[in-house]
């Protein structure tokens, strides 16, 4: 999040004139995946369309996590989305004390380089870095990811009411993150899919299911992870008695099956996380 300042309008003609590559295409999905989807209520007048997802796992300072949350929600959001960018939601990870991860789409590649030529060379960032930039140990951990194929992109949901959501985003956001083997995502989500249905079953909200975007990393200033390919999995459980009795038995079988297809490279990694004040991604308010 630290990067060297040079004009943003000969990047962004750079980028248009180069046809810097696309989001990948998402694959077809048959009736039978979609069943049991349960659709969470959308954001109106947001385009829905981001077909190029950022998961950023961000390790802040030690003590300092509250006070990063505090400063991103009340600068960082609108300033996205006035660039055609979203930020999907923002978390703090359990069990890790340090961990803020926060989710952003884009459109398309192109919209990516220039959304955040714009923000990371534009007067927000620069009168905020400084104090932002103090507070973080690590930004280095992010994944670049698509949608895994049509309508499994990331809700985007309306944003947090302050006057009839006064205690702000309620909800835990659940996740699952499998390092797949190379050339193997299709057949693993395939194979994953029966699991998904049953999280959904259970009442569980999916909320998106990604993969790794093969493309080259168009704004390179920010680093984004190059060992794929990965299959990330979320969701959203309503509160800590779903969590204990609906996610948490469901997801253990799961973890078990899945890392029994012999398609993974490592043991899959679940991410429980609490939504931070503002968050879009959130169990839906009454």
């Amino acid at each position: 999040m630290k990067p060297t300042a040079f004009s943003i309008r000969l990047l962004i003609a750079a980028l248009i004139s180069s046809g810097l590559c696309a989001a990948a295409r998402a694959q077809p999905i048959t009736e039978k995946m979609m069943d049991n989807i349960q659709p969470l209520p959308l954001a109106p007048n947001v385009n829905q369309d981001y077909q190029v997802v950022e998961f950023r796992r961000y390790t802040i300072k030690s003590g300092g996590r509250e006070q990063f949350a505090r400063y991103f929600e009340s600068y960082f959001p609108e300033a996205f989305q006035q660039l055609g960018a979203i930020a999907f939601g923002q978390f703090f990870e359990r069990g890790h004390g340090n961990g803020f991860t926060w989710i952003r789409g884009f459109p398309s590649m192109e919209a990516r380089a220039i959304a955040n030529s714009a923000f990371y060379y534009g007067p927000v960032w620069k009168e905020h870095r400084a104090t932002l930039n103090n507070l973080i140990e690590d930004s280095d951990n992010v994944y670049l990811m698509r949608p895994l194929s049509a309508g499994r992109g990331v809700a985007v949901m309306p944003a947090v009411d302050p006057v009839h959501e006064p205690q702000g985003a309620q909800g835990i956001m659940v996740a699952q993150l499998f390092a797949v083997k190379a050339d193997h995502v299709d057949s693993f989500a395939r194979q994953a899919e029966e699991v998904f249905a049953r999280y959904r079953a259970a009442g569980i909200r999916e909320a998106g299911v990604l993969v790794t975007l093969d493309a080259a990393n168009n704004f390179p200033q920010l680093p984004v992870r190059s060992d794929g390919p990965y299959l990330l999995w979320l969701g959203l459980v309503r509160d800590r008695s779903m969590l204990d009795n609906a996610w948490s038995p469901l997801a253990e079988q799961a973890l078990h099956k899945l890392t029994a297809t012999g398609l993974l490279t490592q043991t899959p990694e679940q991410i429980v996380m609490d939504p931070a004040q503002r968050s879009r991604l959130r169990w839906p308010p009454n």
